[in-house]
């Protein structure tokens, strides 16, 4: 029997439903992250070698002993993508043998999305060149921070899947994600492969993405079994 599509006004009816679940206190903190990219975009990016941007960098290379300086360095090399991928691959990987099908799905959504997103089509955009100096080699443009953008879909949207059928693990999960994930910033910031705004701007990014990920994630698990518990960030 061939698959009944939804009518046009059921359509409506399921984003009615969405966009109740998603919530006017996170529609606004999407929007304000939108508005603040847009800014950047404005202000900040066209400029060549922005002032504060270029202060903050080389304030970081002062303040920064050796010793942990080294220890960033190699903390933004295993935050790569090639590391990042494994990981990836092992999470779809679990939740496939837990047969968590629809967090498969949405992980899948939101970590090849953010990807897209920031690679094929905000990078190009933008066209933003990276800071001098590099610590590492690294190719590619500049704006918005891929690795900022990635680490908070990924690592945040996992904490959701997470914590949603192990509610006792929340703090720990979400502390330990966002230690990891500022630990990334600062690394990514030390070797000087961004700029600090292109962080900021991944941030955004990555946030407006996970947002959108996560509540369909809720959203498509109440329509298979009803109302679930609330692990979304």
């Amino acid at each position: 029997m061939a698959m009944k599509l939804p009518t046009f006004p059921q359509l409506v009816g399921e984003f009615r439903d969405w966009m109740r679940m998603f919530g006017l206190w996170r529609l606004l903190a999407c929007l304000v992250a939108l508005a603040l990219l847009l800014v950047i975009e404005l202000t900040v990016v066209p400029l060549e070698h922005p002032p504060l941007d270029s202060a903050l960098l080389s304030w970081l290379g002062l303040v920064i002993p050796d010793g942990m300086g080294r220890v960033l360095i190699r903390v933004y090399k295993v935050s790569g993508i090639q590391f990042t991928g494994v990981l990836v691959m092992a999470s779809l990987i679990y939740l496939a043998w837990k047969r968590w099908w629809n967090e498969l799905r949405w992980l899948a959504v939101g970590t090849a999305g953010i990807l897209l997103i920031v690679d094929r089509w905000l990078k190009p955009h933008f066209d933003r060149q990276r800071p001098d100096e590099k610590l590492v080699e690294v190719f590619g443009r500049s704006f918005p921070s891929g690795h900022a953008a990635g680490a908070v879909v990924f690592y945040f949207l996992m904490c959701s899947i997470l914590v949603a059928r192990y509610p006792q693990l929340r703090r720990p999960l979400y502390l330990g994600s966002a230690l990891w994930v500022a630990l990334i910033w600062l690394s990514t910031l030390y070797c000087r492969v961004h700029w600090p705004s292109d962080i900021v701007g991944g941030a955004c990014v990555g946030f407006i993405w996970l947002s959108i990920c996560a509540i369909s994630l809720r959203f498509c698990a109440t329509r298979q079994t009803g109302p679930s518990p609330e692990g979304s960030p």
